[in-house]
């Protein structure tokens, strides 16, 4: 609290102060895309270097996005040491977070890498060992992060409880497949291969839902978790599931996870019961709510989010500039907790066990 109260306090500087300098590590994550069509014409950011080992995918993102190539580097050591980012943000494949992580904790540089955080509790435990003696963030991005939605949610379960005790919650997220919609060459390659992703659909969606409880939460594990996996598509993903339901359960609730390259559209929404009422999600800022009292559901918007807490670059900034320390959907310590929930996850369905978590 202490550190946000600061960061308020700075915003009004925030407007003369120098560009954040952002290093862009790898690009094989689809992501990187997004991310530079939204943030290379900003004013408040620099990129000042991007490494990327694969030349082919390098100049294909230079050409689409037009940056200066003097800023592009084969090497993540040399960029890092040569642009002299002062945060950096990832995006390769999954498996290689760990080595991203150790190359800044040596540079105590601030990390942010796509969802999720690593594909085994080994990888896990070791970023948070070389963060801890760096004395660096590490934080995970995840687009559900930045939904205006989060903050009714929480209001309802935590400050006023018009909900009541949470019971259920029910959650969605996918697409019709990487390969159905278009994804390109380098970024299905390695989502298609559980070495590189952790496994197909159960890591690549089902980080959501675990992020999703573990912060409603706050950072409570699970019992136990199960999970059923399928690959109903094994043409296109021979090596990886394309569907996957994973059970949490609490002391006092159950978190249901359906994470599919197998949906008739992309969605992430979810349904979250109480003991005195629901709210159903729709998209990032909509939803419906419904008491006990109620005869039907009510729509309801949700206002936006403050500055701070809207914008992964904002985000950043409050990190770097005002030392706010990051908690919450972009934590460590719950993405840590979702790592061990989709390693129990990726063993329940290997097995066919209902696994206890320690």
């Amino acid at each position: 609290m202490k550190a946000f109260l600061l960061f308020c306090l700075a915003l009004p500087l925030f407007a003369q102060a120098p560009k954040l300098r952002v290093g862009i590590l790898g690009l094989t994550h689809g992501h990187a895309a997004g991310f530079l069509r939204n943030s290379l014409t900003r004013t408040d950011l620099d990129i000042v270097g991007i490494s990327e080992p694969d030349p082919e995918v390098a100049e294909r993102y230079a050409q689409r996005h037009q940056f200066d190539r003097s800023r592009l580097y084969r090497s993540h050591a040399e960029m890092l040491d040569r642009a002299k980012p002062e945060v950096v943000m990832v995006f390769t494949s999954t498996v290689e977070h760990l080595e991203a992580v150790q190359l800044c904790a040596k540079r105590k540089l601030h990390i942010m890498m796509e969802k999720p955080l690593a594909i085994s509790v080994e990888h896990g435990r070791a970023m948070e060992a070389a963060a801890k003696a760096a004395g660096i963030h590490v934080m995970v991005n995840y687009e559900t992060t930045w939904y205006p939605v989060n903050t009714p949610i929480w209001n309802l379960v935590h400050q006023e409880g018009k909900l009541g005790g949470v019971r259920r919650i029910v959650t969605h997220y996918g697409h019709q497949g990487p390969k159905e919609i278009g994804t390109p060459p380098e970024f299905f390659n390695w989502l298609s291969d559980p070495a590189k992703n952790g496994a197909g659909a159960l890591y690549d969606f089902g980080c959501y839902g675990a992020n999703f409880a573990t912060w409603l939460f706050d950072n409570a594990r699970p019992l136990t978790v199960s999970a059923v996996t399928k690959t109903n598509k094994p043409a296109v993903y021979p090596h990886v599931d394309d569907e996957a339901t994973v059970i949490l359960q609490y002391p006092t609730a159950q978190v249901i996870i359906q994470p599919s390259w197998n949906w008739p559209f992309s969605r992430k929404d979810m349904e979250i019961y109480g003991e005195t009422g629901y709210l159903l999600t729709s998209n990032p800022r909509d939803y419906r709510l419904r008491l006990k009292a109620d005869k039907q559901d009510t729509p309801f918007t949700a206002p936006p989010l403050p500055l701070s807490d809207a914008d992964v670059i904002q985000y950043l900034t409050s990190v770097v500039r005002a030392g706010r320390q990051p908690d919450g959907l972009t934590g460590l310590a719950n993405n840590l907790i979702v790592t061990e929930i989709l390693a129990a996850a990726r063993e329940s369905a290997r097995a066919g066990r209902v696994v206890h978590l320690k």
